[in-house]
C-alpha cells in the first residue's frame, strides 16, 4: 500500500507550515477542518459497523493524506495547522486501527509510527492518547505484554487523564486487559477499580472525540474487563462483564457485539455450559463471523476448545454444522 513516508510527506508538510509561501492565494480555516472531522466521524461509524477492514484502512489512510496535503495548499493560522496536524493523526490511527482489527500487525504498525510523529506536531493530547492506547492495544494482541503496559503508561500520563477522569477510565481498562497476559489477578482487579472509580467521576456532559462513546456509558470498561478475566481463566466474572457489555453497547457497534457475543460464548464454555456458549456463538452474525479476522479466529478458537471439552458430542457436530454455513474451519 502506498503510503506519505515520514521524510517526504510529514517533514515536507511540516516545513511548508513552518515557511508558508506569500504567493498562495487560498486560505485554509477552520471550515475545511470541520469537513475533515465530518469524513472522521464516518470513519468511525463504519468502524464501529464493520470492523477493521482493508478499505476502511486505506480510506483512512488517504483522508490523512488529504489533511497533510491542506498544509501545502494555502496560508492558514497556527491554530489551524495544528487541527490539520491532529485530523492527520486521527485518520493515520483509524488506519491504525483497522489493521490492529484485522491482525495485519506488521502495517499496523507502520502507521503507529506516522500516527505518533503527525500527534507530536499537533500538540493534541486526546489524539496523542488515541494513538498510544491502541500501541497499547497492539502489542497485547501481539502477546507483548511488557510493550502493551509500557505504551498504555504513556497514554495514561497525558495531563489529559488528570483534566478528564473519563479519559483515566479508558487508561486503566486498557491497562487491565494488558494485565490479564501477566495471570496477575491482583492487579487486573486493581486496575479495574481505578476504571471504575475514574467512571463514576467523569462529567458525563463534557464534549468528547467521537471515539469516545463506547467510554462514556461504561461499555467498553465492560468490553476490557471481559477480555480481561477471560485471559485469566476467571469464567463465571468474564461470562457477568459479557452481558453487561452486550447490554450497554448502543445497536451499530456491530463489530464490538459480535467480538463481545463469541467471548461469551467462550465463558459460558469454559464453565462447561455447552449448550448455553453454542447457542450464544450462533448469534454471531454470519457476514462478521466470515469477514472479520477477530471474530473468525475466536470461533475457530471456539470449535476447538468445544471438541476438547465435549470429544465425539452431538454438540461438536451441531456447531461444526453450523460454522460450515459461515465457510470458517471450526
Amino acid at each position: 500500500m502506498k503510503r506519505r513516508t515520514l521524510v517526504g510527506g510529514i517533514v515536507a508538510a511540516a516545513a511548508s507550515a513552518a515557511t508558508p509561501g506569500t504567493a498562495w492565494s487560498c486560505r485554509i480555516g477552520m471550515g475545511d477542518v470541520d469537513r475533515l472531522q465530518k469524513r472522521f466521524t464516518e470513519i468511525i461509524a463504519s468502524d464501529q459497523r464493520h470492523g477493521g477492514r482493508l478499505g476502511l484502512e486505506q480510506r483512512a489512510a488517504a483522508l490523512a493524506d488529504d489533511a497533510l496535503n491542506l498544509q501545502n495548499a494555502g496560508t492558514a493560522t497556527q491554530r489551524v495547522r495544528n487541527s490539520l496536524y491532529a485530523s492527520a493523526a486521527a485518520f493515520r490511527s483509524s488506519a491504525m486501527w483497522a489493521a490492529i482489527d484485522s491482525r495485519r500487525y506488521d502495517v499496523a504498525e507502520a502507521h503507529m509510527r506516522e500516527a505518533q510523529a503527525l500527534a507530536e506536531m499537533s500538540s493534541d493530547q486526546a489524539i496523542k492518547f488515541r494513538i498510544w492506547s491502541h500501541a497499547g492495544t497492539l502489542y497485547r494482541h501481539m502477546g507483548r505484554p511488557a510493550d502493551a503496559l509500557a505504551a498504555n503508561d504513556v497514554a495514561r500520563n497525558l495531563h489529559l487523564t488528570r483534566r478528564d477522569p473519563l479519559f483515566a477510565c479508558l487508561g486503566h481498562a486498557r491497562q487491565a486487559a494488558s494485565l490479564g497476559l501477566t495471570n496477575d489477578n491482583a492487579a487486573v482487579r486493581h486496575a479495574l477499580g481505578c476504571a471504575q472509580d475514574a467512571l463514576e467521576r467523569a462529567d458525563p456532559d463534557l464534549v468528547r472525540p467521537v471515539w469516545m462513546t463506547a467510554v462514556r456509558n461504561g461499555a467498553e470498561l465492560e468490553t476490557l474487563a471481559l477480555a480481561a478475566h477471560l485471559r485469566l481463566g476467571n469464567f463465571a466474572q468474564a461470562e457477568a462483564h459479557a452481558h453487561r457489555s452486550l447490554a450497554l453497547l448502543h445497536p451499530q457497534m456491530r463489530r464490538d457485539r459480535a467480538i463481545n457475543t463469541a467471548r461469551l460464548a467462550a465463558a459460558q464454555l469454559g464453565q462447561g455450559d455447552i449448550e448455553p456458549a453454542i447457542a450464544t456463538a450462533m448469534r454471531v452474525p454470519s457476514d462478521i463471523a466470515a469477514q472479520h479476522a477477530r471474530v473468525t479466529r475466536m470461533l475457530r478458537g471456539f470449535g476447538t476448545g468445544l471438541r476438547a471439552t465435549a470429544p465425539r458430542s452431538a454438540a461438536v457436530r451441531t456447531w461444526a454444522e453450523h460454522a460450515a454455513t459461515w465457510k470458517i474451519t471450526a
